[in-house]
């Protein structure tokens, strides 16, 4: 087998912390990482430098990456106690404010444009994270049109506020739920300028009690605009899905998504292409490329960014999201719902490369003049 960084978390997957029952990679302990060659070097960061697994956990990494990717590989483990904060402060005009929002891997799901699918792709793929067994929470952004609400069949449902004045999200599916649609009558309009935006979710992110999420999925809105800025000031993005169709014009908005987020150093995990191809029901060998063939793939491929795969263009989705059930729940075996679950193990796999080879992302502070 290549000796890969994938390969390598892979072997480093079965090391599991006896306290925390969970693998080493899943917790995000290993840091570091860097492959050149048969040569592998990391380290494991742990909390409590004393115990008995942070005395053996280095060598059972070299024992774990030989057993898997052959004797011959050279493996430099060692682990450091240093604590990582998995909240991170809010910088608005150089005064810090903290942010209680403790999870490992915060992503946003985002688009150049309306319409290409992108609340339905964050749905489905934080469902699909929790069928997978990750404790997983959404906040849905786009405060001006959400569509967490009926996508989750919870339009009517309103959000508690505990003891000490934190709100409660909702849960669906093994998703904890947050959005703007939550908050308003549904026939009613929010007309708020910029600012009163931002406020909104930042309320999202540090006012909200998550518990302790391995995964965070925040739904943005199309664009470019204060919502992503307010994001990128607010917390410790872990890294950026983009969706698209694979349309020129989709793609060209797809492209400038892809260079914010560079822009303000948060790394692009994966472009998904939505509305890949239709399949008739009676003729599902049969493909249908409806607005172009392997665009977002072409892209990918382009600007050195994972490609998380393509979802169909079925009917059953649209139907799903409309009646509040998502499809990789309501319709498990779908070609949809089955490109969904593989797209989210990829994001898992690209997610942990990134949280062992490069440092956490710092909130962006940005100047008003």
């Amino acid at each position: 087998m290549s000796v890969t960084p994938a390969a390598v978390l892979e072997a480093l997957s079965t090391i599991v912390d006896p306290v925390q029952g969970r693998d080493i990679v899943r917790l995000g302990m290993v840091k570091g990482l860097k492959v050149h060659g048969k040569k592998v070097a990391l380290t494991v960061m742990v909390k409590d430098p004393t115990t008995d697994f942070a005395q053996t956990v280095a060598e059972q990494c070299r024992a774990a990456i030989k057993a898997h990717l052959g004797p011959n590989v050279v493996v430099y483990a060692d682990t450091d106690s240093e604590m990582i904060s998995l909240g991170a402060p809010v910088v608005e005009n150089n005064r810090p404010q903290n942010v209680n929002v403790s999870a490992l891997n915060i992503v946003a799901v985002a688009s150049g444009k309306g319409g290409v699918g992108k609340s339905t792709v964050a749905a489905n793929l934080a469902v699909s994270l929790a069928k997978l067994g990750y404790e997983v929470g959404l906040v849905d952004t786009d405060i001006y049109g959400p569509s967490v609400p009926t996508m989750f069949g919870a339009m009517n449902e309103k959000p508690r506020v505990n003891s000490d004045r934190k709100i409660i999200p909702l849960e669906r599916h093994g998703v904890k739920l947050l959005s703007m649609g939550f908050m308003v009558d549904p026939d009613q309009a929010v007309i708020w300028r910029g600012p009163m935006v931002s406020s909104a979710v930042r309320q999202f992110l540090g006012d909200a009690d998550w518990g302790n999420l391995e995964y965070l999925i925040l739904d943005l809105p199309p664009g470019t605009g204060d919502i992503q800025l307010t994001i990128v000031q607010t917390v410790s993005l872990t890294g950026a899905i983009i969706v698209s169709t694979p349309q020129n014009v989709a793609l060209a908005d797809a492209r400038k998504g892809v260079a914010m987020f560079q822009q303000v150093n948060v790394p692009v995990v994966g472009i998904v292409e939505n509305m890949a191809f239709f399949a008739p029901p009676d003729l599902p060998d049969r493909k249908y490329y409806l607005f172009g063939q392997g665009g977002a793939k072409r892209l990918a491929e382009e600007l050195a960014v994972p490609f998380l795969g393509e979802v169909p263009l079925e009917q059953a989705v649209r139907e799903t999201g409309d009646d509040g059930t998502p499809i990789v729940v309501q319709h498990p075996d779908s070609a949809s719902a089955q490109a969904f679950l593989e797209i989210a193990k990829d994001a898992v796999r690209q997610l942990a490369i990134r949280n062992a080879e490069l440092p956490p992302t710092q909130p962006v502070e940005i100047l008003y003049r």
